[in-house]
């Protein structure tokens, strides 16, 4: 080989290796979600199906996602729409239709049903240098015996919202059959 072949092939390779060092995946500002899994998990001691996993990739190109805990002022108010920002729909398959459908629990204190949610809260994801964009795999454990219900297929629906208040496409499911005593 030649002066100029060795010269020529040097920056072919400091090119490549600057390249690769300088590539950021580019995805858009609002989230976008992907259903991945549901696990259902039996419970060994009873042989009923009380538990499962949502499993779901993320990507959010300005990362801003997640909250603080303290992040309980307007918009994020106890009491308002985007107080949570792991919104999740529980339906239930009921004489062929899915209906959604609320879960109780009795408070013993109150003498009352109160009304459970499967909505959550997670922590800021946010890189703290470098490139915003962020990609990851969210897995929320739920609690899915229903002990007042008659039926045994369920399914659920999630979406992700960011700080910006962007909700992420909504996505499902397949059905779910719940293993009952």
């Amino acid at each position: 080989m030649n002066y100029k072949t060795n010269i020529l092939i040097l920056i072919l390779i400091a090119g490549s290796v600057f390249e690769s060092c300088n590539k950021f995946e580019d995805f858009p500002d609002i989230p976008a979600i992907n259903f991945e899994n549901f696990i259902v998990l039996v419970n060994p001691e009873t042989g009923i199906s009380e538990r499962g996993v949502l499993v779901f990739s993320y990507t959010d190109g300005d990362g801003d996602l997640g909250l603080d805990k303290g992040d309980t002022l307007y918009p994020y108010d106890k009491n308002g729409e985007y107080y949570y920002n792991l919104i999740i729909k529980y339906y239930e398959k009921q004489f062929g239709t899915f209906v959604e459908v609320p879960i109780l629990s009795w408070n013993s204190d109150s003498s009352y049903y109160d009304t459970l949610t499967f909505n959550s809260r997670f922590p800021v994801l946010t890189p703290e240098t470098g490139n915003q964009a962020i990609k990851g795999v969210f897995q929320d454990t739920l609690f899915i015996y229903n002990p007042l219900s008659q039926f045994d297929t369920i399914k659920f629906k999630a979406l992700i919202i960011d700080r910006a208040l962007n909700k992420s496409n909504e996505i499902e499911t397949g059905e779910i059959i719940r293993l009952q005593d």
